[in-house]
């Protein structure tokens, strides 16, 4: 494939506001505890991915890795969904992967900075003086709120625009070496998951070992000696485990989760 039909944008403005709107509108309205806003990407992005995939099998594959587990602060997704229709609008099916690798390792770090600006700095800086103005009396406060809101709406577009067309450079630069930032992202989307392991999933024994008069707590004394975190990573996959066999759906391992919690805290074999 040529660079110049790499670099051929198949979808027009238009597409691209309207990608954004749908998936804006959507964001936490399908929102769930499943996959989260990942049915948000799919109704956000079918038409634009409809444009790209015209065969049916690379449309319906892109759909699909489209409704894994996506979420990230709203407004900062709209960077991440616009560079990857631009990487799959450039490679097609075959960057189907990087883009969700891609997703992965890119929406806990944007998470971090979109809510601290979006989620803290904005309403708290923008509302105090909206707030205080309307507790005066003076309706210019709501009049700058509602102006600051629509401002920050156009922004939101802007930023879709922005990764789509960062998206498109960073295919185009990258060209054979695709594979290579597959792999990169692939390993930085398993260090993002790995690291969470022990800060999200609390589990330990609180069984203290006796005889006579030795005391040996089996958690701090054994299992932390041999690898801090060890039952949350042993746990962590056995779930993956049971994900990838397709027997049980998410839903359906949560209640399995719940059960197994409940019986192990009870007998004191487990706690958090």
């Amino acid at each position: 494939m040529s660079n110049e039909l790499k670099t051929t944008e198949k979808l027009t403005k238009k597409d691209i506001n309207n990608a954004a709107l749908r998936y804006m509108f959507m964001a936490c309205n399908t929102f769930n505890y499943e996959n989260q806003q990942g049915p948000a990407v799919v109704y956000g992005l079918n038409k634009a991915l409809r444009k790209i995939h015209p065969d049916d099998k690379d449309y319906q594959a892109s759909l699909n890795s489209h409704f894994n587990y996506f979420n990230t602060t709203t407004p900062m997704a709209n960077i991440l969904l616009g560079a990857s229709l631009a990487m799959e609008e450039a490679d097609g099916a075959e960057a189907i992967d990087t883009v969700q690798n891609f997703k992965t390792g890119m929406m806990g770090p944007l998470a971090g900075v979109g809510d601290t600006l979006i989620w803290v700095l904005y309403p708290t800086i923008m509302g105090s003086i909206s707030g205080y103005m309307g507790l005066q009396g003076n309706p210019i406060g709501a009049i700058i709120w509602l102006v600051c809101n629509f401002l920050f709406l156009l922004f939101r577009f802007k930023l879709f625009h922005i990764g789509h067309t960062s998206g498109i450079k960073l295919v185009t630069a990258l060209g054979d070496k695709l594979s290579v930032f597959t792999e990169a992202a692939s390993i930085m989307g398993l260090t993002v998951v790995g690291a969470l392991i022990p800060s999200v999933v609390h589990v330990n024994v609180p069984i203290t070992f006796k005889t006579g008069k030795v005391k040996l707590p089996i958690q701090s004394e054994i299992l932390d000696k041999i690898m801090p975190a060890l039952i949350p990573a042993v746990l962590t996959f056995v779930i993956y485990k049971l994900i990838a066999s397709k027997k049980f759906s998410t839903t359906q391992i949560i209640f399995i989760i719940i059960a197994f919690a409940l019986v192990c805290s009870f007998f004191g074999i487990l706690g958090v």
